[in-house]
């Protein structure tokens, strides 16, 4: 059994009440819910939370809710922790998943049928979890121990194309796939054997500010997902 969870807190620093607010006319968390909810290789659609507004519009957009205690919320509250939470309620129901679909409502740009295409690379290559990526054709560089900058991903000497700049990616928080076993055993949702999903670039923009919230839903409404 397969199944979606949705973090969502309700306490937000950069935007208030970043999770319902509203991007090409539906709360930003209902995006992330529907999609869940359209893909074959789910079974139900959770989300975790600590705030009641934001639990009442998940359940009418047709999740289940698993409310998160406040010690759990905070800004200091990490991901892994709301997981753990959230499987020792499951497991209180005795309905453990064997894997769980990991979707930030931060990132509500996912193509049609990028969810069950997902699951099934990490399916088809036996994988332990799994994270979306985008390509990244950036030149990187990075401080050395001396505070110098030394090149990441390329040669300045020999400068390639941005085009040809391979092989790199950049995590893009839109689905995380990982075995309820591999949680138990590394105490994170990436750990084993893990496989990269490749995205679209549209797909690595992830909605921090009110600016982001204005710029995604331009690329939303250019590419017809709203």
């Amino acid at each position: 059994m397969n199944v979606v969870l949705i973090p969502a807190r309700g306490g937000s620093k950069g935007v208030p009440r970043k999770n319902i607010r509203k991007i090409g006319g539906k709360p930003l968390i209902v995006w992330s819910i529907e999609q869940g909810l359209s893909a074959s290789t789910v079974a139900s659609v959770y989300v975790s939370t600590d705030d009641d507004e934001i639990a009442r519009v998940a359940r009418a957009a047709g999740a289940d809710v698993i409310m998160r205690p406040t010690e759990l919320s905070g800004d200091e509250a990490t991901t892994e922790s709301a997981i753990s939470h959230f499987l020792s309620q499951l497991g209180c129901q005795q309905c453990l998943p064997d894997n769980i679909i990991l979707l930030q409502c931060t990132s509500p740009i996912r193509p049609a049928g990028s969810i069950d295409a997902a699951f099934d690379h990490f399916r088809d290559h036996g994988a332990d979890s799994l994270l979306s990526v985008s390509p990244n054709h950036r030149f990187l560089w990075k401080l050395n121990d001396e505070g110098f900058g030394v090149p990441e991903n390329y040669d300045p000497h020999q400068r390639p194309r941005r085009q040809d700049i391979r092989d790199s990616f950049q995590e893009n928080g839109s689905i995380y796939i990982f075995s309820r076993d591999c949680f138990e055993r590394f105490g994170n949702r990436l750990g084993g054997k893990i496989v990269l999903y490749n995205m679209p670039d549209e797909a690595s923009q992830e909605i921090d500010t009110v600016t982001d919230f204005f710029i995604v839903e331009a690329l939303m409404k250019k590419i017809g997902v709203c």
